[in-house]
C-alpha cells in the first residue's frame, strides 16, 4: 500500500507539472513545488514574469487555484507566485527559450549555441544543449553541443546538475530540447584546495639580547671611571714608596 501511495502521488505531481507547464509557457515556466501544511496544500509556481501568471486582478491565478482543487484533486490549494531570479540558469526556461526560437525558424546551431553563450555569461560551470529529431533531413538525428565542466555520472550528476526537457512540433516533425545546467554555487566532492602555507615569525632567542646588555653595562663601567681607577691606582703607588723609604732610614 506505501509504495501504491508513492506512485500515485508521483503521478500527480507529474500531472500538475505539465499542466502548469502548458498553462503558463509564455510567462516563462521554470517549475513547482507542492508543499502539504496543516491548513491546506500549497503550491509554489516559479517563472520567469510572475505577472502573467497572476494576471489581470488575479484572474489567472484563481483560475489555475480552482482548476487544481477540481481536476486533480488537492485538499484547499493555495498557489504563490516566485520570481527565476537567474533565468538563464533555470534548464526550464532555456529549453523553452530554444523552442521559441527554432520556431521563429531560426538554424538549430546557431539557436544551441546562442543558448549556451547566454547561460555561460550568466555563471554556469558547464552547459549541454541536446536537440533530438528530424534536424538535417528525412532521418531523426542528435545533436550535442556542450562548453565548460558538467558532471555526467555519479550521485553530483543527480544531485548538483538541473535538467530541463521541451518539445517543438515543427513541419519536418517533432523535435526534443534537452538542456543540462551545471550552476556556478556547486562544490563537488574531488574539489581540492592548496593552501599557502603561513608564515611563521620566529622569535629572538634571550640570551643574544642579555649579552648585549651586559656588554653595554660594561662599556659604561670602564667608559665613565677609567679615570678614578687610575687615580686610585698612582695613590696606592705613593703610598708603597713612602714605606719603602722608612724602612730604609729605620
Amino acid at each position: 500500500m506505501i509504495e501504491k501511495d508513492f506512485v500515485k502521488e508521483g503521478l500527480k505531481r507529474t500531472r500538475i507539472d505539465e499542466y502548469l507547464e502548458e498553462k503558463l509557457e509564455r510567462a516563462g515556466y521554470g517549475g513547482m513545488d507542492i508543499q502539504v501544511t496543516p491548513v491546506g496544500t500549497m503550491v509554489i509556481v516559479y517563472a520567469e514574469k510572475p505577472g502573467m501568471v497572476i494576471g489581470r486582478g488575479g484572474k489567472t491565478v484563481r483560475a489555475i487555484t480552482k482548476t487544481l482543487k477540481n481536476n486533480f484533486d488537492l485538499e484547499n490549494p493555495q498557489v504563490e507566485v516566485k520570481e527565476v531570479e537567474v533565468p538563464e540558469l533555470n534548464p526550464r526556461i532555456m529549453a523553452h527559450k530554444i523552442v521559441a526560437m527554432l520556431q521563429r525558424g531560426m538554424q538549430f546551431r546557431r539557436v544551441a549555441y546562442s543558448i549556451i553563450r547566454r547561460i555561460m555569461s550568466a555563471g554556469a560551470q558547464g552547459v549541454e544543449v541536446t536537440i533530438s529529431g528530424k534536424i538535417r533531413g528525412s532521418r531523426s538525428a542528435c545533436a550535442k553541443f556542450n562548453d565548460g565542466y558538467i558532471k555526467k555520472c555519479g550521485e553530483p550528476s543527480t544531485r548538483h546538475v538541473k535538467e530541463g526537457f521541451a518539445t517543438v512540433q515543427l513541419k519536418p516533425g517533432v523535435l526534443g530540447i534537452y538542456v543540462r545546467i551545471m550552476p556556478p554555487e556547486v562544490i563537488l566532492p574531488d574539489n581540492i584546495e592548496i593552501m599557502e602555507p603561513e608564515e611563521v615569525e620566529v622569535e629572538a632567542e634571550a640570551a643574544p639580547v642579555e649579552a648585549a646588555v651586559e656588554t653595554e653595562i660594561q662599556e659604561e663601567i670602564t667608559g665613565e671611571d677609567i679615570l678614578e681607577e687610575l687615580s686610585e691606582e698612582s695613590e696606592l703607588e705613593e703610598i708603597t714608596e713612602e714605606e719603602d723609604i722608612e724602612t730604609l732610614e729605620e
